[in-house]
């Protein structure tokens, strides 16, 4: 597939604080992508440079092959044949829902007749046929983010730039919504850089996941991929693994991407991640709640806990505990079990990541 978009090298600097750090990255046509991280990571003003509305300090930006950023210049966001989606749809209040639509395609001169077939094919893909003659505050949160999606995608983008766009609708109508993007952007073949905070929202959408920290991409791979094989804490954390083990003891030696850690008297395998840190026996240890397995007695790949609380949270317990060297963690579990009841927690050791002491 022929590259759309490309950035070198991307390095952006607010006054004496880096904000970027040399981003490179390559966006395939047809591609989504969903760019993740912790607030102040970046993602948002790297989202903006691509778009031409911040200048960068350093690298290359290019789209469709042709240079449109570098230190010397930006090209305005009008002239790089892409469109942005943001977070409050930014429709014009006195305009009707078909001259909200049709609004790039006037300014950009297109020929009635394709301008009258291109409003009706995306009305129809994005059920907004009975509300064209509506103005956006007669709408609903979901249709006027139908509105925003159709007006950007109306006057066919190389690239379609989306702000968080599902953050303002209620948990449900995001989830509907998500949906709805993914199969529409896939039909379309549409190539989209979407910024979210939202795990879940990157993995119904994305073809590829970057997770940054920092100003620097720590993953980038397929939404599964990132998902079995987090390739540092921070990234398990966002996608997760929220158990975070910090007094752990990596025991020496290890074996390929395995390894033993010890955890209070008990010694338990985990996927091995060193980052720099190889030969330093302090790490971290991650892994998700639902990955636990509650047991009275001892099993495999176990270590002993003792339990603080029970939480009922819907169709599960969220049970509370902490381990002899006094981490505290969650596991999920069927039902309540007794306040200092002792016991063990088993975590397959696939789903157990160790990370060297430079990921701590």
């Amino acid at each position: 597939m022929q590259t759309i978009l490309e950035l070198q090298n991307v390095v952006k600097n607010y006054g004496r604080t880096p904000v970027l750090g040399g981003v490179s990255m390559e966006v395939k046509e047809g591609e989504i992508i969903s760019v993740l991280g912790p607030s102040g990571c970046g993602k948002s003003t790297l989202l903006r440079i691509i778009a031409g509305i911040l200048p960068l300090d350093q690298g290359l930006v290019r789209i469709r092959g042709r240079e449109v950023s570098d230190k010397r210049r930006t090209l305005p966001p009008e002239k790089r044949g892409i469109n942005m989606v943001f977070q409050d749809f930014a429709l014009w209040p006195h305009m009707k829902v078909e001259d909200n639509i049709t609004y790039g395609l006037k300014v950009g001169k297109v020929d009635p007749a394709e301008c009258r077939k291109r409003v009706e094919e995306i009305a129809g893909l994005l059920h907004l046929d009975g509300l064209m003659s509506r103005y956006p505050a007669e709408l609903s949160g979901g249709q006027q983010q139908r509105v925003a999606i159709a007006r950007a995608l109306v006057t066919k983008p190389s690239i379609l730039l989306l702000d968080e766009p599902l953050c303002n609708l209620d948990v449900q109508l995001r989830i509907e919504m998500r949906t709805e993007m993914s199969y529409l952007f896939h039909k379309l073949k549409t190539t989209v850089f979407h910024v979210t905070h939202d795990p879940s929202e990157a993995f119904a959408m994305a073809d590829r996941i970057i997770i940054m920290n920092r100003g620097r991409i720590d993953q980038a791979d397929k939404p599964r991929t990132c998902y079995l094989r987090p390739g540092t804490a921070l990234v398990a954390g966002l996608l997760g693994a929220g158990n975070r083990l910090k007094r752990a003891v990596l025991e020496s030696g290890t074996v390929g991407d395995t390894c033993c850690v010890r955890i209070g008297q008990d010694i338990v395998e985990g996927m091995y991640f060193p980052g720099e840190g190889r030969g330093d026996l302090s790490c971290q240890v991650r892994f998700r709640p639902e990955d636990c397995r509650w047991s009275s007695v001892r099993g495999e790949n176990c270590f002993a806990v003792t339990v603080m609380m029970s939480t009922f949270e819907g169709g599960f317990y969220r049970i509370k505990t902490r381990t002899m060297d006094g981490d505290e963690l969650c596991f999920l579990h069927s039902g309540p079990i007794e306040e200092q009841e002792s016991g063990y927690i088993e975590v397959e050791r696939e789903k157990l990541y160790v990370y060297g002491s430079a990921d701590c």
